[in-house]
């Protein structure tokens, strides 16, 4: 369900992808900032605490955003309903504003939130070598390697979602192979935002320009967020 997006000064919009057992609460004009919970009250909070986190984030890239100081900031702007990717953990359903067009300004702007979240994700896994993370209550959790290769192992897989292929990323986590990577997703975006083609070759769903963006942003800082709470 949408409602009007009507934007005011301080207001940020949200959407909540709601699944049988967990809701995500994203930002509709900042890709990374997504967070989950148990229903939407936990959902908007936990968007709301990891809001000065995600302002750090930015800050690297000179990207003008403040962080809210309270609930009352954020608009649901829309519902959408999950799947069992939802319940799973990763946001998985594009709100309907991504399938808007967007210019050459919205293109950098994209790729610079990008580098910001790279930045930041490599700041961190650098400050955990050599550390263990710790475990989760039952014991699970990966460790940093594990970590990194899941990640990088993502972004390839995403770029197919452009119709897009990079090198096996197993290649990718040499500092060559992680530039080829990072360098065809910010490459990708551009070609994607001006010219999306909605199903592949194959009949695969294709991602629009901003719903690639937002969810290789959401998976680089979901994971780095983690390492760094695992450290501490």
């Amino acid at each position: 369900m949408k409602t009007a997006m009507i934007k005011s000064p301080g207001m940020i919009h949200v959407y909540l992808e709601t699944g049988n057992q967990r809701v995500f609460a994203g930002a509709v004009d900042w890709p990374g900032w997504c967070r989950s919970g148990h229903d939407e009250p936990s959902a908007l909070a936990a968007l709301l605490a990891y809001g000065p986190r995600y302002a750090l984030v930015l800050r690297s890239g000179r990207i003008g955003f403040r962080a809210p100081e309270g609930l009352s900031s954020l608009v649901v702007s829309e519902r959408l309903k999950g799947n069992a990717s939802t319940d799973f953990g990763a946001p998985a359903v594009a709100p309907s504003s991504d399938a808007e067009p967007i210019g050459d300004v919205e293109v950098r702007r994209f790729q610079a939130i990008l580098r910001a979240c790279w930045r930041s994700f490599d700041k961190v896994t650098k400050a955990a070598r050599g550390k263990e993370l710790r475990k989760g209550p039952r014991g699970g959790g990966r460790q940093l390697d594990e970590i990194i290769h899941h990640v990088l192992e993502a972004d390839g897989a995403y770029l197919g979602r452009l119709g897009l292929t990079s090198r096996r990323t197993e290649k990718a986590e040499t500092p060559d192979g992680l530039s080829r990577v990072r360098q065809a997703i910010l490459k990708g975006v551009d070609p994607a935002a001006h010219n999306p083609p909605s199903i592949g070759p194959r009949g695969g769903v294709r991602w629009k320009a901003p719903y690639f963006v937002r969810r290789v942003a959401w998976h680089a800082l979901d994971h780095a967020w983690e390492i760094e709470d695992r450290m501490r």
